[in-house]
């Protein structure tokens, strides 16, 4: 444990050297238990969704991981369920549930998908105080713009609930992602409050003209600036410089994630990533702290607020 320790250290050092009382990691992932174990067998197996090796950096058990993110100094995070086939959403959100009144810095979080219960249980959730949603239409081969979900976008359209969206084609597109279907998702329901993980990679670009054009469009950083997630093939990878200055100008509507604990690299290289965008310690806090907050909102404490 000493790597850790001193991983842990420079986590701290980096968000201490914003003033910031911490991260707001809006990229992380607790499952239950036989969920977990399945989803990391296929990053074992580099399976078909996976694309290649994928060494799980991170590999603990949850109380472990739990003491590794407050030694980090992540004052919130959420659990990120993603249901991948019919009839195990409520399942999931009653886990995360569970684990969120159990855990204080744990977000709320739950899951949909399309299918007919799923109108019933968004609108229940989000009227108990859900804090966000998330959605993987990779692993759940769907598009967002389902018709059986309509009735739940117009739910979160109007309580402003989030949705963290994969969406992007990393690390392997299928015939569900792309920005194709979250770009007519958004003409039909332009006040949605949508968190793109990983940056849309590698669609990058189209998702930045998404959240250009709509005000509720965030994007998350997980992964999105690792040579070993962008260009798994042995070049530079990482973010194309011509986007950069677009980042700069979406400076309120990014948002930390890290994608734990499912990393194959430290979690403090992220950070490093991030700051060697050069866009000055103003985007770095509003990124790693206030971005988040204003996002989630009464969801969470006062002393939280910016």
């Amino acid at each position: 444990m000493t790597d850790l320790a001193q991983e842990a250290g420079e986590v701290r050092s980096f968000w201490q050297g914003l003033g910031l009382p911490g991260l707001m990691d809006l990229h992380v992932h607790f499952l239950p238990p036989p969920i977990e174990r399945a989803v990391w067998r296929e990053f074992d197996n580099g399976g078909e969704l996976i694309g290649r090796d994928w060494p799980i950096r991170y590999r603990f058990d949850a109380a472990t991981r739990l003491r590794l993110l407050r030694d980090f100094g992540v004052r919130r995070f959420p659990t990120l369920p993603y249901a991948h086939k019919p009839g195990v959403a409520d399942y999931l959100n009653d886990w995360s549930r569970a684990f969120a009144a159990d855990v204080p810095e744990a977000l709320w979080t739950a899951t949909l998908y399309p299918e007919p219960e799923a109108p019933s249980y968004v609108e229940r959730l989000v009227r108990d105080g859900v804090a966000l949603f998330k959605v993987h239409s990779q692993v759940g081969r769907f598009h967002v713009d389902d018709p059986l979900l309509d009735d739940v976008w117009g739910t979160l359209a109007d309580s402003g609930t989030p949705v963290v969206a994969h969406v992007g084609s990393g690390p392997v597109g299928t015939p569900y992602t792309g920005p194709a279907a979250t770009t007519r998702l958004l003409r039909r329901f332009p006040r949605l409050r949508v968190l793109v993980a990983h940056l849309g990679t590698p669609e990058t670009a189209d998702f930045l003209d998404l959240a250009e054009r709509y005000d509720g469009v965030h994007l998350d950083t997980s992964m999105a600036l690792a040579p070993f997630f962008t260009d798994p093939y042995g070049g530079q990878g990482g973010l194309a410089p011509d986007l950069v200055p677009r980042l700069a100008a979406l400076q309120d509507r990014v948002v930390y994630g890290s994608d734990f604990p499912t990393l194959p690299f430290r979690y403090a290289d992220q950070l490093g990533w991030l700051a060697d965008l050069g866009l000055g310690e103003d985007w770095l806090r509003d990124v790693c702290w206030r971005n988040a907050v204003r996002l989630l909102g009464h969801t969470i404490s006062g002393d939280e607020a910016p």
